[in-house]
Order: C-alpha cells, then sequence, then structure tokens
C-alpha cells in the first residue's frame, strides 16, 4: 500500500494545514482532519450512492455519497476528489466544490471522524465500474427516495450522509434558484 495514501492532513479549524498523521491513529485520536466527498448525480436528478465495501476500516456495509476519502499530503482537494472517483467509481468527470462541510462523529470500532470536509458536486451518465475493495455496490436514487429510506433505515446510511444531504439538498436548490435568475 501506497504509504502516503495511509496519512491524513491535519488542519486547524480555518483548515491551515498543521502536518500529517497516520490515518488509523488521527481517527482512533480523533484528530481533525481534511476530506473530500463527491455527490454526483445523473441526468436525471437522481444521486449516485454506495454501499461502502464490507472490509473497509470504518463503515463498512454502509450507504453512503457517491464517495469519499482524504487528499494526500501536497495534493489539492480538487485532485483528491478526481484520483478518488477513479480508484472507487472507475470514472470522472467536471467537479465543482459546492461547500465545506466541518462536523465530528462517533464510528464503529471506537473511532472518530472530525473532519473539515470538502464536498464536491458533479453529473454524470457514464459506465461506472466499482472498485470491489472499496464499494460493495452502488444505485442511482431520487434524492426524495433517498431521504425517505434513510429516515426510515438511519442504521443503514453513513453519519456524515446524515449530515451532508440536508446541506447538499441546500446546495442545489440554491444552485437551480440561480440558474432561473
Amino acid at each position: 500500500m501506497n504509504a502516503a495514501k495511509d496519512q491524513v492532513i491535519i488542519v486547524n479549524e480555518r483548515n491551515e494545514w498543521m502536518g500529517t498523521m497516520d490515518k488509523l491513529t488521527a481517527h482512533k485520536e480523533g484528530a481533525l482532519h481534511r476530506a473530500i466527498s463527491i455527490f454526483v448525480m445523473n441526468s436525471k436528478n437522481q444521486l449516485l450512492i454506495q454501499q461502502r465495501a464490507d472490509g473497509k476500516y470504518h463503515s463498512g456495509g454502509l450507504w453512503s455519497n457517491t464517495c469519499c476519502s482524504h487528499p494526500m499530503n501536497g495534493e489539492s482537494t480538487m485532485a483528491a476528489a478526481h484520483r478518488r472517483l477513479q480508484e472507487e467509481m472507475g470514472f470522472d468527470c467536471k467537479l465543482e466544490q459546492a461547500f465545506v462541510l466541518r462536523y465530528e462523529a462517533a464510528m464503529d470500532n471506537g473511532l472518530v471522524e472530525n473532519e473539515y470536509d470538502n464536498i464536491f458536486s458533479g453529473r454524470y451518465d457514464g459506465e461506472v465500474n466499482i472498485n470491489p475493495e472499496e464499494v460493495k455496490a452502488y444505485r442511482y436514487i431520487d434524492i426524495e427516495e433517498l431521504a425517505v429510506w434513510m429516515e426510515k433505515e438511519p442504521a443503514a446510511f453513513t453519519a456524515w450522509l446524515h449530515l451532508a444531504l440536508p446541506k447538499f439538498v441546500a446546495y442545489l436548490d440554491d444552485d437551480r434558484g440561480s440558474a432561473a435568475a
């Protein structure tokens, strides 16, 4: 495994670089670190979601947004987003930074996500070729249907999706409003 991929970028509350730390140690200690989350929609305005592989170090088997990860030291969040789309979902598409989500949440196995999460949005209608080491399953889903599913079965979804989805919906609503103006 690439040692750089096993490191996360530690940041302060202003998202300023403070150093790097082993990924698992950062999650054990709850160290604030930089992350990326990607939400890809198709032309039917359905969100591409993934079920994380069972073997992931946390949240295995849970449903989440299109993909999530951490930038490597010296890598921009945008470059990391494109890299991880390729590595996890087997495609790339045009992305734009939508917003930032600062959150902290307890995970399974006693781990903590404490992230300055850069959220990206994209559109894609092509072929998806998942990496089975990262992704167990995927599907496109209407956001309203996803929200109902998440309300009925909250434990089936990652903690960060519960936090990010309402903000992503607001971002989409703002984007549609500005496009109509």
